[in-house]
């Protein structure tokens, strides 16, 4: 041994000067496994969808304009049907709710963002997708008056997973680690999410309230081109945060089935701080959060219409 290091001590007596040694060694790149063969032809079809979307004029950016005209009553009534009723029964999975009134749900505790990636996510989308939630958890807190920051720590309650199809797995346990008592119906729509479902989020009350948030997760397909994989964090981080139906009158909305608008527009705006407008409280009933419902959209449209 002691023969070994005089051999290259000696071998560093040279005319050559050494390199200074990096402070910082680069990280070795990590490959990513290669997605299957049902991931890639998802990744083909939901390329298809959007082209023809695109094609059709929708997926709009722009957030409304001098074509999409909203009242105050319309927009009044829009926040009701969007806040106040639910879009698929609670408790049953992807069974669409009757038309039964629900009650006001939203966040109390303040709302920290954690965006976690499937192993088959490119280090690209990870890089790109991660600044662009931390940019609209920040909208969302100044739309809404309520904290909403990233958390990459224990404190995250808002947890948004981008997985490919090859991570479905492994998303299912991740789901059961953050959810500990998460129901068996809840865990199978993620479990079985048709193709048709291009994301959802689901929001957990508990505590003292039914109606409280406390937690949330938001699946988001990475097979997705990049708009909308964009479109799915607007509609989902948007939905999680109390707004939790669509509906075929709002206009101009991404709570709307049609597809037309890609991103939050000015409607949707309103509605968020509608929402987390300190008159209303959470549980309200349609009936009693209608004639205050009424006085913000007038507040915020400039008067009765």
């Amino acid at each position: 041994m002691t023969a070994l290091l005089a051999g290259c001590e000696q071998g560093l007596q040279t005319s050559l000067t050494p390199k200074a040694r990096p402070e910082v060694l680069p990280k070795p790149v990590e490959e990513r496994p290669k997605p299957s063969a049902r991931s890639e032809e998802l990744t083909r079809y939901y390329a298809g969808v959007q082209a023809d979307l695109l094609a059709q004029g929708l997926l709009r950016q722009d957030g409304g304009g001098i074509d999409t005209p909203f009242n105050t009553r319309q927009l009044a009534e829009n926040f009701e049907r969007i806040a106040l009723y639910d879009e698929y029964a609670r408790g049953a999975g992807l069974r669409t709710a009757s038309d039964a009134p629900s009650h006001l749900r939203r966040w109390v505790l303040p709302v920290r963002v954690n965006v976690e990636f499937g192993d088959t996510v490119p280090e690209e989308i990870r890089a790109t997708d991660s600044a662009y939630i931390a940019d609209y958890a920040a909208r969302l807190g100044r739309l809404t008056g309520h904290p909403v920051t990233m958390s990459r720590g224990p404190s995250a309650n808002f947890h948004v997973l981008v997985m490919g199809e090859d991570d479905r797995g492994p998303a299912i346990r991740r789901i059961r680690q953050l959810v500990p008592n998460i129901s068996d119906s809840s865990v199978d729509i993620f479990r079985t999410l048709p193709r048709s479902i291009h994301c959802l989020v689901v929001a957990f009350s508990g505590g003292s309230s039914d109606y409280e948030y406390r937690k949330a997760i938001a699946f988001v397909r990475a097979e997705h081109p990049d708009l909308m994989r964009r479109s799915c964090y607007h509609e989902e981080m948007a939905q999680g945060l109390g707004l939790a139906n669509d509906s075929p009158n709002a206009r101009p909305s991404i709570f709307n089935d049609d597809d037309e608008f890609a991103l939050l527009t000015t409607h949707d705006e309103l509605l968020l701080r509608m929402l987390y407008d300190t008159r209303l409280s959470t549980g309200m009933t349609p009936a009693q959060a209608r004639p205050i419902v009424q006085e913000i959209a007038e507040g915020l449209s400039g008067g009765p219409s």
